[in-house]
């Protein structure tokens, strides 16, 4: 049987936002730029002019994965947010480089800051944007499992960091008159940043090899499962996995043989109900086997538990 529920938010706003945020946060660190000639603001403004780009992504990526399924894409354009959520981080990658290679030539070649104040002023707000902004991603993200937005607001908070040490850079440059500390400050942050993007890269490769539901929402599957497990009734092939924001449990269902068709389909109804009640937005395929009949045990055996369970005439078998 299958059942899935429906009904989304259009997050494509988030994404236009995100869109202005980082226009505004570019122009205003650009001019910070080129009020101070710090290579520190400068790299800041390069991460910003990446974050813009990112964020055409992740727009271009949520309307296709707001599609619905089709002919040719039977469960849906969900995984289109992990290309986005990738290349967010591949982005970032870019951004660091940016900011180490120019880093590295103001270290070589070190040069009086002018009008640090007024800089510091105007960069300042920008960050401001990126925090509001990054923050109501992350938390729209997160609520609504969004790869794609998660990874905007994660980006833009990197950022936000990212200011935060630029800013501290230049003010000590100014108070300590050390002009090699702006590149410092610089080739930090383009390591630290380096480290995010990885992070994006990593998590959205794991996503697209299929990796199972989390510990979290696996046991609230169990624990759904558990209110249905009798002396009658058990379950096994138990598989789970994400596509975008939605999520996907299949699992095979031991009853007597004896039972009906409609008591089997009885029962189905109610496990999978119980499933999404617990897990919204979750697509459930079930599978009616007799208990009695060896067959019904030669596949995947992972119910979910710690330990499998296993019949004394016929073990479990993953193969």
């Amino acid at each position: 049987m299958n059942a899935v529920a429906g009904g989304a938010l259009d997050l494509r706003r988030y994404a236009w936002l995100s869109i202005a945020a980082a226009v505004v946060t570019i122009a205003l660190k650009s001019v910070a730029y080129l009020v101070t000639g710090s290579v520190g603001l400068l790299s800041d403004a390069a991460e910003s002019a990446v974050n813009l780009v990112a964020a055409i992504i992740a727009l271009v990526a949520l309307t296709v994965a707001a599609r619905p399924a089709d002919a040719s894409h039977h469960y849906g354009h969900g995984k289109a947010e992990y290309f986005s959520a990738g290349l967010e981080g591949l982005m970032i990658f870019v951004a660091a480089g940016v900011i180490l290679y120019s880093a590295v030539g103001r270290f070589m070649h070190p040069m009086v800051l002018d009008s640090l104040g007024l800089g510091v002023v105007i960069s300042a707000a920008a960050t401001v944007v990126n925090a509001v902004v990054g923050l109501l991603l992350l938390r729209v993200g997160r609520r609504e499992r969004s790869a794609t937005l998660t990874a905007d607001g994660k980006h833009l908070m990197t950022d936000v960091w990212t200011s935060v040490g630029v800013l501290a850079g230049v003010a000590l440059v100014g108070v300590t008159g050390w002009q090699r500390l702006d590149p410092v400050v610089a080739a930090i942050v383009g390591v630290n940043i380096l480290i995010t993007g990885g992070r994006l890269v990593g998590q959205s490769m794991r996503a697209l090899l299929d990796q199972s539901l989390g510990p979290v929402e696996l046991a609230a599957v169990v624990a759904a499962l558990d209110r249905f497990r009798s002396a009658e009734v058990d379950f096994h092939g138990l598989q789970t996995r994400e596509s975008g924001r939605h999520r996907y449990v299949s699992l095979h269902v031991l009853v007597p043989g004896v039972w009906t068709v409609q008591a089997g389909h009885d029962l189905l109804e109610k496990v999978e109900a119980a499933i999404r009640q617990a897990l919204p937005d979750t697509t459930v395929l079930t599978h009616l086997e007799p208990s009695e009949d060896p067959r019904a045990y030669n596949d995947y055996a992972f119910d979910g538990r710690p330990e499998p369970p296993a019949r004394p005439d016929e073990p479990f078998s993953t193969t």
